[in-house]
């Protein structure tokens, strides 16, 4: 597969059968469009939205574990920004996230825990954790999840993973950078929304003392780290 990044859309271009096949994440211009209509709108015309972030520790809330800093976590810092921008909207925040999980497990409750909360807008967060089961597994979970997602209508945004200070990030191969890319991957096949979190901590990555001030702990973001994240988030949402 050869892989083209263009800013700030990523574009794959595959020849499959000796035809070139283009795939690019969504447009931010559009891509929510309607949503961002809904959440305009002022009561009685107005409806709940439910935004549903799907994970592992660190859209949960856990900052050095065991705390869960619930209020500071990047699912509600987005929350506190959307009510800035939509002040008439009734959103609700829903974290199906668990400490500890990785895609595999879950795609495993995906219907009978995240799609009953019937989601507006869905975020997928599990990178950290999937380089147990590796590339392959991985890629499997989050496109069975997208798709299902998709084929019931419901918009979808793909985080790329926030830091592990154990990461070599001077090796252009580290394994955390491989599955950062794998979710470009699949946002840009799926045309799926991306908020690059891996991106978003790069130029921390040079200088580990630096890092570890966005960091309560080797895999969990701070506040500061946390912020990092929505931001990117609210990139499909202003």
């Amino acid at each position: 597969m050869k892989k083209i990044l263009i800013l700030p859309f990523v574009i794959f271009t595959i020849i499959l059968n000796g035809q070139i096949i283009t795939n690019r994440v969504a447009d931010p211009a559009t891509y929510l469009k309607d949503l961002k209509t809904e959440m305009h709108k002022e009561w009685p015309k107005n409806r709940i939205i439910n935004l549903v972030f799907h994970g592992h520790s660190v859209p949960a809330g856990y900052f050095k574990t065991p705390k869960v800093n619930t209020i500071s976590a990047y699912p509600n810092l987005v929350l506190r920004k959307l009510k800035e921008i939509y002040p008439f909207a009734v959103m609700n925040v829903i974290v199906t996230a668990i400490g500890g999980e990785n895609s595999i497990k879950g795609a495993e409750r995906f219907e009978t825990e995240v799609l009953v909360h019937k989601p507006d807008l869905l975020f997928i967060d599990y990178s950290l954790n999937d380089r147990g089961p590796g590339l392959e597994k991985a890629y499997i979970a989050w496109d069975k999840m997208i798709k299902k997602a998709k084929s019931l209508g419901i918009k979808v945004i793909l985080l790329t993973p926030s830091p592990d200070q154990t990461v070599n990030y001077a090796d252009p191969e580290n394994l955390l950078k491989k599955h950062a890319e794998q979710v470009c991957r699949l946002a840009a096949e799926n045309q799926v929304g991306l908020a690059d979190s891996y991106m978003a901590f790069e130029f921390l990555y040079s200088d580990k003392d630096q890092l570890q001030k966005y960091m309560s702990q080797v895999n969990h973001p701070n506040e500061a780290g946390h912020e990092l994240i929505a931001n990117e988030i609210m990139k499909w949402l202003k």
